[in-house]
Order: C-alpha cells, then sequence, then structure tokens
C-alpha cells in the first residue's frame, strides 16, 4: 500500500464516521454479531459442524489464489500444507483471492520479525470490532459510548521530545491516545493529570505498559481509578494482573491475537484463557514438553477472511496446557469450551528506557513495511544502545535501510545509540524459536531493579 493511503486509513479510524462506516460497517456487524453469539450457545457437535460450514467458504476461496492452484486446490482442509509466515512474506500476492479494491491492506512486524503484507476483507474487519466489543461488555462497558483511554504503541510525537502533551483526542474526544514511550517518572505527573481529567470508563494497554504505570504509581505513592482494563499483544504476567487490580480497583480481561486474524483467544483470570468460538479454526500441534505442561502451537485459519484466506497459518505462538489433556480435550480446547493455561511466544517484547527507569513499546512495529526485509531481530546490550541484526534479500537496499532506522527512531530516543547489522543467522531458543528482542544480563538486572517482571530464558 502507498504511503498515501496508509495515512488516509490511519486518519479515518480516528474519526467516528470511520469507525461507524469500516469497522461498525451495518451491511455485517449486526449479522456478524447475532450469529457469533449464537455459537457461543452451541454445544460442542454444534460448534464443529458450524465451523465446518464456515470453513467451506474459506476453502472455496482459497482454492482460487494463487498458492491454492499451485497445491492442487485441495477439497478438504486435512490436504493443506501448514503453512509458515516466511511463504506469506516472500510472496503474499499468491494468497490473495480476486479482487481487492474494497479490503483493506495492513502490514505488520509481529512479534518474531517477519514483516508481512496483510489484506483483510471488509467483513473480516467488521468481525474482528464485533470480538473486541465482546471483550469490552464482558467488562461491564459499553463499546460504542465508553471513554477510552489508549496506551499502546501509538507514534504521538518523537520519543526524544520530553515536552507535554503526551496525548491526543480522536473520536470527536471519546478516546484520548496516548504515547506509552513517554511514560517514565518524570512525565508521570502528566499522564495522571490527563487521565483524572478524561475519567477513563476503560483503558487499553500492552501489559508493558499496564505494569510500568502501576509501577511508577506505587513508587510514587499515588492511585488511579479505572473501572476496567483491556490488555493484548504481549503476556501479562499474573503478578502484574494481581498488580494492576490493586492499584487501579479495576477488572481485567487480556486478549489474544495476531495481525493475521487466524486465533482469537482472551483470558478473564490468570492461567485461565479460552478461545472465542466463531473467529477462526483451530488447530493444535505439540511441540515441546516441560515440567508438568505440554506446549502446542496454534495453527489458525480464518472463518471471515475471504479477500487473502490463510489456511492451516502456523502463528509462531504456543499454549500451555497440562499433560492430562488427551485428543478429546484438545479439542474442546480448540472450540472454547475448555480453558487452557495461558499464551507464550510474546514476552519481553520491550526495551529499556536510556534513563533505565521506564521501558519501550511497540517495539514490534519497527520491521512494518520494509521491503526486503526478512526477519528482525534486536539487541539492547545497554541502556544506551540497541543493535538492530537483520536477515536480508539480495535486494535489500540502502533504501530499505532508511526505512527500518526511520520506523526505529519512531520508537526509539536519540539518545540510545542504534547499530545496524546484517548477519546471516539469529539467535535461537533451545525450543527453536528466535527471539524478536534480546537483552544483555546487564539490561535484564536494571529491568529488575525498576521493577518490571523478566522472564528467563
Amino acid at each position: 500500500m502507498t504511503a498515501a493511503l496508509l495515512s488516509f486509513d490511519a486518519a479515518l479510524k480516528r474519526l467516528e464516521l470511520g469507525e461507524r462506516l469500516v469497522r461498525r460497517n451495518p451491511i455485517y456487524y449486526g449479522s456478524a454479531a447475532r450469529e457469533l453469539a449464537a455459537v457461543r450457545r452451541m454445544d460442542l457437535n454444534d460448534r464443529i459442524q458450524w465451523t465446518r460450514g464456515r470453513l467451506e467458504k474459506i476453502l472455496r476461496a482459497a482454492r482460487r489464489t494463487k498458492y491454492g492452484k499451485h497445491l492442487g486446490a485441495p477439497a478438504s482442509i486435512e490436504d493443506w500444507p501448514i503453512l509458515r509466515k516466511e511463504r506469506v512474506r516472500d510472496d503474499w500476492r499468491a494468497f490473495v483471492a480476486g479482487r481487492t479494491w474494497l479490503s483493506a491492506r495492513a502490514s505488520t512486524g509481529g512479534t518474531t520479525g517477519v514483516p508481512l503484507q496483510l489484506v483483510r476483507s471488509p467483513e473480516s474487519v467488521v468481525v474482528e470490532q464485533v470480538c473486541l466489543d465482546h471483550m469490552v461488555q464482558l467488562l461491564g462497558c459499553d463499546p460504542v459510548t465508553a471513554r477510552v483511554a489508549v496506551l499502546r504503541g501509538d507514534n504521538i510525537k518523537d520519543p526524544s521530545d520530553t515536552s507535554p502533551p503526551f496525548w491526543r483526542y480522536d473520536l470527536g474526544g471519546r478516546k484520548l491516545v496516548f504515547s506509552s514511550n513517554h511514560l517514565s517518572s518524570g512525565t508521570l505527573a502528566h499522564f495522571v493529570e490527563a487521565l483524572t481529567k478524561f475519567e477513563p470508563e476503560l483503558l487499553w494497554m500492552y501489559p508493558t505498559t499496564l505494569e510500568s504505570l502501576c509501577v511508577l504509581l506505587s513508587k510514587a505513592g499515588q492511585r488511579l481509578s479505572v473501572p476496567c482494563v483491556l490488555t493484548s499483544s504481549e503476556m501479562l504476567h499474573e503478578p502484574v494482573w494481581r498488580m494492576a487490580q490493586m492499584v487501579l480497583g479495576c477488572k481485567i480481561i487480556d486478549y489474544y491475537g495476531q495481525a493475521e486474524r487466524v486465533a482469537f483467544a482472551y483470558g478473564l483470570n490468570p492461567g485461565r484463557y479460552s478461545f472465542l468460538p466463531g473467529y477462526a479454526h483451530v488447530e493444535l500441534v505439540r511441540r515441546a514438553s516441560r515440567d508438568e505442561e505440554m506446549l502446542y502451537e496454534v495453527i489458525g485459519t480464518s472463518l471471515w477472511n475471504r479477500a487473502m484466506p490463510l489456511v492451516r497459518y502456523a502463528t509462531g505462538d504456543l499454549i500451555r496446557v497440562p499433560h492430562s489433556y488427551g485428543r478429546q480435550e484438545l479439542i474442546e480446547v480448540a472450540y472454547g469450551l475448555r480453558p487452557f493455561d495461558g499464551v507464550i511466544g510474546r514476552t519481553l517484547d520491550i526495551l529499556l528506557a536510556p534513563d533505565a527507569k521506564g521501558v519501550l513499546t511497540g517495539i514490534n512495529q519497527i520491521p512494518r513495511s520494509v521491503e526486503h526485509l526478512l526477519r528482525l531481530q534486536i539487541v539492547q546490550d545497554a541502556p544506551d544502545r540497541v543493535i538492530l541484526r537483520a536477515l536480508v534479500s539480495a535486494d535489500f537496499s540502502a533504501a530499505d535501510a532508511d526505512h527500518l532506522l526511520r520506523n526505529a527512531r519512531q520508537k526509539i530516543p536519540g539518545s540510545v545509540r542504534i547499530d545496524f547489522e546484517i548477519v546471516e543467522k539469529l539467535e535461537r531458543t533451545p525450543l527453536g524459536k528466535t527471539p524478536f528482542i534480546l537483552h544483555s544480563p546487564e539490561v535484564k538486572e536494571l529491568l529488575r531493579a525498576t521493577g518490571y517482571y523478566v522472564d528467563e530464558p
């Protein structure tokens, strides 16, 4: 997508008219909301039958794509191979079905650092909003009228600019969008004043930003009263969950999804997540065993995006289930009738702020829309130094490198040195995953010292 179209799309999302016409388009919204509500009331057999019906529509579209034709247009989903991100990255147009002029374009760096170009049908955009609205309703809020404060990955101003305001108003003043990377002990008072004046009914946040806000409030001996918190895009650890309930006095829902829209899960309590039925066809593939639990990779097929029907897409994310779960229990998990412990694979997608008193979030957006970038890995070996390690194709150019560095500077202040390296391989974990962000022992200790939760590798 051209830069002009991306800018237009971003501006449209900030307007109430854009929200009503695009994300809550009346052509699709009411019927989709009723259908998904009906699926949630179904038992297992009915959910399976309903999913098969939706799946046939998706497979019909997938068989028309270049990729589907290359496979011989398989009739049954079992005959489609598992699809890896790299295949989509290398030739995303091969997965597009028909004309796309009414479809929404998107790009993502993802938590693995693999940049993807994506196309979403109008119906799938609306269904995503229906599911998000359901999360808000579970919290007891009205998704159409609620006053929402957002602390996620939005770029409000240069990260080196430390003068307020660090926010903007969208949706006619109903939404207050903050620059999370400006949140620190030095700016906390400005954030608290803006939030107190705005009186949000709902905070929509990255878990790391929620943690940062609560840690800073606790250290300053302050409290905020916020009824509801919705988190996503990273792991929400139980200690952070409990701290937020104490500091903010809020109800929390944490949900899991991806830009590819091939699975959706949510948790009302720590360690108790469920897949949302009707959103996608979910398969669980065993990957590893540790302690008293099993790790399964989430393989998903969207049930709504006929513009870019990704079939059996490997998310790279793992869920935890007890060793005692057998085939029947796993089927119940996949169809949202049995909970699982949580999703892993999205830990520590943050950088330590250069003053070592806060964190920088939204880092997974750095690879977004960079041409000829195969995968990015970010290494922080000191608070004031970051290394961008890139696997690139033969066509990667100086212009692509400049694009990547410009993206990085939208998230990383000028006081942090950024080095760029083209490499032939990236570091992997014992489970075979390639971390998007690596922290040196020094940085990990500083994160612990400031009160941020750090997983051991």
